[in-house]
């Protein structure tokens, strides 16, 4: 059984590490729709949830089967499947920008609900579509760019507010980041015996008890979620919401566009790490479980998940992925969503988010040529402003205003640049790989490549897809300029290496080396 499923003793420690990135987000989504949309726990547990751990399960197959294939085809022995899960900035998005808006709107959420499946099939489309211009674009964009945009995202999106939360629960999240330090950064692991994942979650777990930051009545309330919830087809409410989700299409098209991307990264990151995965596969992959996902009334797209190289430093092969997928889709299947979160605190969980955030961060530093490391750092900028311009806007929200109500000069008086904030933040996966490839082609001198980039760039500005906080046209008339003045230059620069014979390849500096 253990050579079917591509089972080594890594698989353990990366089967309760990936299991608790999707239970967080599992927790996240099932909260959000009960306690913020206001939808019935037991309907969120029996009608969303199992389509939910189906979604997960059916692309944790692919994979698996994925990481099979590249085994035999190479026949290395230590290949390491790519993780799986539901995309977290999704979650957020479908809820916050089209359940809850419809639901407040017209008072049915239910209604709201089959929007959303038509909003998740429509943006599956658009991501299906990237599994067709995949490789091309892993052909043109450098991979310090690919793999420094997954960094700042890694920090930013992922490590970031965990580390904030683990900070706020200390009694419980000190001890096991120490045990990461230990046993996943260090060579040396304490307890060697057993799987750093599940020490992870059982040593958290016991000192949240021991402390009292869990509350035993919650289990009896979690456990009346308990029971057998089969994925019910849903397909007249998916197709009920197609025509309405047409209306936000302006965010299914970014956020489409956003997965393919970050997939690409992934695939580009496994790739460094010594894994090449076929590019169309696991991008119709992703496409087609999120459909299958609508079609049993899950509105969140599956998508690949960050952290393949820190799994395959602890050893994890291809059992791992498979058995978190099947673990989701049976947790939405019996309706254990509601007793886990009585019983596991998230103070245990958030630290392993701050680990899969790191590795990859380390992974571009690591895979990246020195002269490029530049792009490194220069592509982490999007990712700082984005997360900070996520926090001064929910700041504002708790405080029931917002940045028009405060208005610019009081931001500027108080030193936050928020204007620059929105320029920068807006669009950050796409902008944080503009940016790198304008300083990579710099460094190695193909003005040519720069001039497309920034003409690129500029289309995108004018058309509200970077740089502002909604698709629109003429939105940053002066940062469109601006891109326009930097294609003028880099055009100077061709000019003049034409002049001098230069012939656009790598030219070092004296003190540079690759």
């Amino acid at each position: 059984m253990k050579e079917l499923l591509g089972w080594q003793k890594g698989d353990w420690g990366a089967y309760f590490g990936l299991l608790a990135n999707n239970l967080t987000n599992y927790f996240t989504m099932s909260g959000l729709l009960i306690f913020t949309v206001g939808l019935p726990a037991e309907f969120v547990y029996t009608r969303i949830a199992p389509g939910f751990g189906l979604a997960i399960f059916i692309s944790s197959f692919f994979y698996w089967y994925a990481g099979k294939n590249l085994i035999k085809k190479t026949g290395r022995t230590d290949v390491t499947a790519l993780p799986s899960g539901p995309s977290a900035p999704s979650i957020f998005l479908v809820i916050f920008l089209v359940i809850l808006p419809i639901a407040r709107s017209t008072g049915d959420p239910y209604f709201a609900l089959k929007v959303a499946l038509g909003w998740c099939f429509l943006e599956a489309l658009i991501e299906l579509s990237g599994a067709f211009i995949g490789d091309w674009l892993r052909r043109i964009i450098p991979r310090s760019v690919l793999l420094a945009c997954l960094g700042g995202l890694g920090i930013m999106l992922l490590a970031m507010n965990p580390m904030l939360q683990s900070f706020e629960a200390p009694l419980v999240s000190f001890v096991v980041l120490a045990i990461i330090f230990i046993n996943w950064f260090g060579k040396k692991a304490l307890f060697p015996r057993i799987p750093t994942g599940f020490l992870l979650l059982a040593v958290g777990t016991i000192l949240a008890w021991v402390f009292g930051q869990m509350d035993v009545s919650a289990i009896a309330e979690g456990a009346e979620t308990l029971g057998f919830n089969i994925p019910l087809l849903q397909i007249a409410d998916l197709f009920t919401g197609i025509p309405p989700a047409l209306a936000f299409l302006v965010s299914a098209i970014p956020l489409g566009v956003t997965n393919f991307i970050f997939t690409l990264e992934n695939i580009e990151s496994a790739s460094a790490a010594g894994d090449d995965y076929n590019v169309r596969n696991i991008m119709l992959a992703n496409g087609f479980s999120s459909i299958i996902g609508t079609l049993f009334g899950n509105p969140f797209p599956t998508t690949v998940y960050i952290g393949h190289p820190g799994w395959k430093s602890i050893g994890a092969s291809t059992g791992y992925t498979l058995a978190t997928g099947f673990t989701v889709f049976l947790i939405g299947l019996f309706g254990f969503g509601g007793i886990l979160l009585s019983i596991i605190p998230l103070s245990a969980v958030f630290p392993v988010l701050f680990y899969v955030g790191i590795v990859v961060a380390v992974q571009a530093v690591n895979e990246s040529p020195k002269i490029e490391m530049p792009a490194v750092f220069v592509c982490l900028f999007p990712w700082i402003a984005n997360w900070a311009l996520t926090l001064v806007n929910n700041t504002l929200t708790s405080a029931g205003t917002n940045a028009g109500e405060v208005g610019l000069a009081a931001f500027t008086d108080a030193g936050v640049y928020h204007q620059g904030l929105v320029a920068l933040g807006s669009g950050a996966p796409l902008s944080s790989i503009l940016w790198g490839c304008l300083v990579v082609f710099a460094v190695r001198n193909k003005p040519q490549y720069a001039i497309v980039t920034a003409l690129a760039s500029a289309a995108m500005t004018i058309t509200g897809v970077i740089h502002s906080p909604a698709v629109g046209w003429m939105l940053q008339p002066q940062m469109t300029i601006g891109y326009l003045l930097i294609a003028g230059l880099f055009l100077i620069k061709l000019l003049d290496n034409k002049k001098n014979n230069v012939d656009g390849e790598t030219t070092l500096m004296p003190n540079q080396t690759a």
